[in-house]
């Protein structure tokens, strides 16, 4: 017993002191031979893993889970990518013309009714259209009976500067002008007003299928129908502005 020890346990005014030395000394030494220090328990600790809530997604906010919705969805889809093509394809016929190119891509829109027929025809399904000397559109028919319906078709077309000029039996010609700042201008002017058509026709679309379905305003079908037809708008606004950037339309109208 060390000198320390058996002063504590002779000095009666420390009895907290003394109880706790006798309880050391009774306890047995460790291998280093020092006193074992005070026994600490450990506890097994679960560690709970938080479920994070971010994706949940509320009941009001679920996708369109009904199937003929979901129907109705994809056929107003297709007819607005329908409706944004045909513009896109006017808009490259437009910048063609607009940038001095002569290709057989401006006659695109022009569509041919043929006695009998159910649907219309491309004018490529009725004819080969080729370029000559880089400035003229040359159109030869495969049968010699649609020429009046080609050269009807090309005027209801009313493309700007486009006047066919009828060779023989089964050819036209069309010369195309060189484009001037004037006309540049009319034709970008043109697809612009054609653009705002065509973004009452998206809207016209996705309200009838809001009607169709009698959604109720701010609900998820409401909204979907929504983001589609923005979608489908913001994709006309991109084209007639790429218009006007390749034919510098801003910089000339000033």
């Amino acid at each position: 017993m060390s000198v320390l020890a058996r002063a504590v346990l002779r000095a009666p005014q420390n009895l907290c002191l003394r109880s706790v030395v006798c309880s050391r000394l009774a306890a047995p030494l460790s291998r280093s031979g020092s006193l074992p220090g005070p026994t600490r328990r450990n506890y097994a600790t679960k560690k709970i893993k938080a479920k994070s809530t971010a994706d949940l997604i509320p009941g009001s906010q679920q996708p369109i889970t009904d199937e003929a919705t979901r129907l109705d969805y994809a056929k107003t889809d297709e007819k607005m990518k329908a409706a944004v093509d045909w513009y896109r394809k006017e808009c490259a016929g437009i910048e063609s013309r607009a940038t001095g190119r002569v290709t057989p891509a401006v006659l695109d829109p022009v569509r041919v009714k043929l006695p009998g027929a159910e649907k219309e025809f491309r004018l490529d399904e009725v004819a080969t259209v080729g370029v000559r000397d880089g400035s003229t559109l040359l159109i030869t028919i495969f049968e010699e009976d649609t020429m009046k319906h080609v050269e009807k078709a090309l005027y209801d077309s009313q493309l700007p500067n486009i006047v066919p000029q009828k060779q023989d039996s089964r050819t036209i010609k069309i010369p195309i002008p060189k484009p001037t700042v004037e006309s540049n201008i009319a034709l970008v002017t043109a697809a612009s007003r054609k653009s705002e058509d065509l973004r009452v026709q998206i809207r016209h679309l996705q309200q009838a299928s809001v009607k169709r379905g009698n959604f109720k305003k701010f609900g998820i079908e409401f909204e979907e129908f929504q983001k589609l037809a923005d979608r489908h708008v913001a994709e006309v606004d991109k084209i007639t502005n790429d218009l006007k950037k390749a034919t510098n339309y801003n910089s000339k109208k000033k």
